[in-house]
């Protein structure tokens, strides 16, 4: 976004061209790495600039175009709470959000090894801004490594996520894993995670929760087949 807001004419073009095209479809505007409200509200506004002058020059255009944000800093996260009363959607962005939470670059080998989805820090992040979506009634999808990681998908849902965003090789995994882990179980292992302090000790939980779902699902499908 701080290009964007750097290069405001540039900005205003991409926005012009998304809102006359929103006229034919389904489109929504998604703003990255937010970290202020500043940022957000300067971009609202170069918005509303645009579709002032459309409006002046009678070019149609979408009106009602939802414009959400990813959250992937923890300065957002944090104020999640605040963002929410102003914007129409949350994404969550769990590799930067990792990231910047733990000051380590997944793509630098000599800091690689500190980043983690499975810290506690950024576990509390995302459950924060769950529950700030929730308490402002706007929809929170999540994104990123972690949400196409089985052993994760158990424990999102338990956080209250209900949209996930996978790469096409994981639909099928995590489509099964969905359609066969209860919310109540969900909930139920994410308050242990909560209880747990190292990320060593989440994964060690998560992966061990896996495992057993793994077990039971082909101790019933086998079960199914000899019944048949």
């Amino acid at each position: 976004i701080r290009v964007s807001l750097e290069f405001v004419e540039l900005f205003k073009i991409q926005l012009r061209a998304i809102l006359r095209v929103a006229t034919e479809g389904d489109v929504r505007v998604m703003l990255p790495l937010i970290s202020s409200l500043a940022e957000f509200r300067q971009a609202k506004m170069i918005f509303r600039d645009v579709r002032e002058d459309l409006e002046e020059q009678g070019i149609p255009f979408r009106r009602d175009i939802p414009v959400g944000m990813m959250v992937e800093v923890p300065s957002a996260a944090i104020q999640a709470e605040d963002f929410a009363r102003e914007v129409d959607f949350f994404s969550i962005g769990t590799n930067d959000l990792i990231q910047y939470t733990l000051a380590a670059n997944r793509a630098d080998p000599l800091v690689a090894k500190y980043y983690n989805a499975a810290d506690p820090s950024v576990l509390s992040l995302i459950k924060m801004v769950v529950h700030a979506a929730r308490n402002n009634d706007i929809p929170v999808t999540v994104c990123g490594q972690m949400s196409s990681d089985p052993k994760f998908v158990p424990l999102l849902l338990g956080l209250g996520l209900r949209q996930l965003s996978v790469t096409p090789q994981a639909i099928p995994t995590i489509k099964e894993l969905v359609r066969n882990i209860s919310l109540e179980e969900a909930e139920e292992l994410a308050q242990r995670v909560s209880e747990l302090e190292l990320a060593r000790d989440v994964e060690t939980l998560l992966r061990g929760e896996l495992r057993h779902f793994l077990e039971e699902r082909h101790a019933e499908t086998s079960e199914a087949a000899n019944s048949n």
